[in-house]
């Protein structure tokens, strides 16, 4: 059984008089433990599933299937990480990270003891006590997925993580959100706009349309970790990957 299921999913915004259809037909099955990316141009509609897999939104017609049961309109299965990390300015690293079950009514304190172990992998044991002004792009995104992992979720989405960041921050970042997810193993969907970290991260790539936004083109990443992007292979997949979206926006 697959972990998560989009069924025909569609979606149509209605403001002032004005109709804007965002989704037209997305059908994607992600199994248990694997690294699904979405790609397409900026305004495709991959927000607008995020939003619709985590119940902000519902769809128009379709269904969202978690472990076999339909989940359209419900919040609080999956975690979500939006492209700005959110962090409020007030609390410390520690404080921040166990929002997800401090909302969620569980005890503070093994929610507490449970990030105080996670801090060191996420690079942050340094820093439970610091505030989100003192730390880098890098760190806060850091603490922003330690948050996200805390909500304790099979499944994660993570819409634009690194798009903030410099090249060589983002480079170390790819590297460090691998190592979490092998020891982990949740299903992860990862939006990205680019190419090179598409092929860097996933398992497989799932190609957008321009609005309204349908899966063009799936293309499977059989490619051994850690991957290479000088790699002949890597580099076949990504100009393969390339074309698809360019194509993509017509």
């Amino acid at each position: 059984m697959a972990k998560l299921e989009l069924r025909h999913l569609r979606k149509t915004f209605h403001d002032n008089g004005r109709t804007t259809p965002a989704i037209a037909d997305v059908t994607l099955a992600a199994e248990p433990g694997e690294f699904i990316c979405l790609i397409g141009p900026s305004g495709s509609g991959k927000s607008t599933v995020f939003n619709m897999i985590t119940g902000l939104l519902h769809p128009d017609q379709g269904e969202i299937v978690l472990d076999g049961t339909v989940i359209n309109g419900q919040a609080g299965h999956v975690g979500y990480m939006p492209q700005r990390d959110l962090l409020l300015p007030w609390r410390s690293v520690l404080d921040n990270v166990i929002l997800g079950p401090e909302i969620a009514h569980k005890p503070l304190a093994a929610a507490r003891a449970r990030a105080r172990e996670l801090l060191p992998m996420f690079g942050l044991e340094a820093f439970a006590n610091a505030y989100p002004a003192t730390l880098s792009g890098g760190m806060r995104q850091r603490a922003a997925l330690l948050r996200t992992f805390l909500c304790e979720r099979d499944v994660i989405l993570l819409d634009e993580p690194f798009g903030a960041l410099d090249a060589l921050t983002r480079r170390d970042m790819q590297r460090w959100l691998l190592d979490v997810w092998t020891q982990f193993k949740p299903t992860i969907l990862f939006i990205t706009h680019d190419v090179q970290e598409a092929v860097t991260l996933g398992d497989r790539v799932f190609v957008f349309t321009a609005r309204p936004g349908q899966i063009k083109q799936e293309m499977r990443i059989d490619l051994p970790r850690p991957r290479r992007e000088s790699d002949e292979a890597f580099i076949r997949l990504q100009a393969a990957l390339l074309r698809a979206l360019e194509a993509s926006g017509q």
